[in-house]
């Protein structure tokens, strides 16, 4: 295993970790998380191939971007990672957020390589239909939000905006820097559904049948619109299916990627 490596990619300094040899595969994590959940996954996929995990910006040891990122600087960050390895071909396995951004990738044409094989597990990417409840917990918070950042309030509480924002949003926000609160925003509001139809990749779906932050829902929604892909459902398991169900999870794996 090669440790504590690091590179600058899009100006980010980004911690990464490299484990066997054979052809690449990228291991994309979730949003918050870090390139340790992923170890014991990467000590499976290496008995066959050069497994890269690393860490997104603002996670684990990589620096924070400057400003808030979209899908599409984090694809062209991923994608200039990818690059800077020479490949031709490369493998990508994204977990949640990390499933999301190789999504996009996916559907590029224009990148410097091929994205032969995609796996997605408990992916984000598809922006799900709002209920009533939270269409007006948005329209309290921007209500809110207004009032707190008026000249006259700001200047007698001007912390509570930030106290509010971290009561009104979700726990994956709270935790975030403002830098990468932007960034949660953006990405989360973007919907990759009309990207779907245009992937060509090899996709295998990995899916937690008791995942509440990325329900089974859009698992077989991916499932209808990406061209040949199946779905792997696992029963019991939640929104870190690896994790719930690692032994059935290993076993998936090593029959897609021939390992063994």
């Amino acid at each position: 295993m090669e440790a504590g490596v690091e590179m600058i990619v899009d100006g980010v300094t980004v911690h990464y970790e490299t484990h066997g040899s054979g052809p690449h595969v990228f291991l994309l994590h979730g949003w918050g998380s870090n390139l340790t959940l992923f170890r014991p996954i990467a000590e499976v996929i290496a008995q066959k191939y050069t497994v890269v995990s690393l860490d997104f910006p603002g996670c684990g040891q990589s620096g924070e971007p400057d400003e808030p990122w979209g899908i599409e600087q984090y694809g062209h960050f991923v994608t200039s990672f990818i690059a800077h390895f020479g490949l031709d071909e490369a493998i990508i396995l994204g977990h949640s957020h990390g499933g999301r951004v190789a999504l996009y990738l996916a559907a590029q044409t224009d990148l410097p390589f091929r994205i032969t094989t995609l796996i997605l597990v408990d992916s984000a990417g598809l922006v799900p239909a709002r209920s009533i409840a939270y269409r007006a917990r948005v329209r309290a918070y921007k209500l809110g939000k207004a009032v707190l950042t008026s000249p006259p309030v700001k200047r007698l509480f001007p912390q509570a905006v930030d106290g509010f924002q971290k009561v009104m949003g979700s726990s994956d926000y709270a935790a975030a820097s403002p830098v990468m609160r932007g960034s949660l925003v953006k990405v989360v509001n973007t919907d990759l559904a009309p990207l779907l139809p245009q992937i060509k990749a090899e996709t295998l779906l990995i899916w937690g049948d008791a995942d509440q932050d990325t329900p089974l829902s859009d698992g077989r929604a991916m499932e209808a619109a990406i061209p040949g892909a199946g779905l792997v459902v696992l029963t019991g398991a939640g929104h870190y299916s690896f994790l719930d169900q690692p032994y059935v999870f290993r076993r998936v794996i090593e029959s897609f990627l021939q390992i063994g």
